[in-house]
């Protein structure tokens, strides 16, 4: 599993200038937002729906085409890494990187895209993640009990868009059935190599109702 993350990066490191490589978008718009009260993806957001600015930020950042999955593009599956596999089906064959981004973080912005992008043209990984430092202290409970403090300084909180090599991550998603909280998981488990970016405080996900109020406070 490892050999075929090495033979990708060997691959990308061919192809070190951007307008190079040939990157395509997948916007994951098909949950059904138990948390939420109902399916997010085409929850509107200072009148558009997320979906929408999910995909532009994708487009803004240097995607050449973008495939939303859900009620307003392909039909998605049961789990998010489904839905993701049903977006990769549609991809387009030279389809070198793929950019996985949630519509439920609609406040993405295209300078985000374009430095994930950035990173994995630099060649030797598979993927590359944006994330933020953890900023609350983190306590392991067991019941309503605290078992251990957590060190915080290690951790970080993880983002989309994700950028990954296509090969990679069809050959993540193809030897693991497991379920996978994103798609960087899948490729850990697959034995291949992540790279982490900054990512943006302002790039938060839309979970609770609340948060849609706090991302259009944002935009004002």
């Amino acid at each position: 599993m490892a050999d075929g993350g090495r033979r990708s990066c060997w691959r990308l490191e061919t192809l070190p200038n951007l307008t190079l490589m040939s990157t395509h978008g997948i916007v994951v718009a098909a949950g059904a937002g138990a948390r939420f009260g109902a399916p997010k993806g085409s929850v509107m957001l200072a009148g558009r729906p997320l979906w929408e600015r999910a995909r532009d930020a994708l487009l803004d950042g240097g995607a050449v085409s973008v495939i939303v999955v859900g009620s307003d593009g392909v039909p998605g599956g049961r789990r998010r890494r489904d839905s993701v596999a049903a977006g990769l089906d549609a991809l387009p064959p030279e389809a070198d990187v793929v950019l996985v981004h949630d519509a439920a973080r609609p406040l993405a912005t295209a300078d985000l895209c374009r430095r994930v992008l950035e990173r994995i043209a630099a060649g030797g990984v598979d993927g590359v993640v944006p994330a933020v430092p953890v900023r609350d202290t983190l306590k392991r409970v067991e019941s309503d009990w605290v078992v251990e403090t957590v060190e915080r300084s290690p951790l970080v909180a993880v983002q989309t868009p994700q950028a990954f090599l296509v090969e990679s991550l069809r050959a993540a998603h193809a030897v693991d059935d497991d379920d996978a909280s994103d798609d960087a998981v899948l490729i850990e488990r697959w034995g291949g190599s992540i790279a982490v970016i900054p990512g943006e405080e302002a790039n938060l996900k839309i979970t609770f109702p609340a948060d849609l109020a706090v991302a259009e406070a944002l935009l004002r």
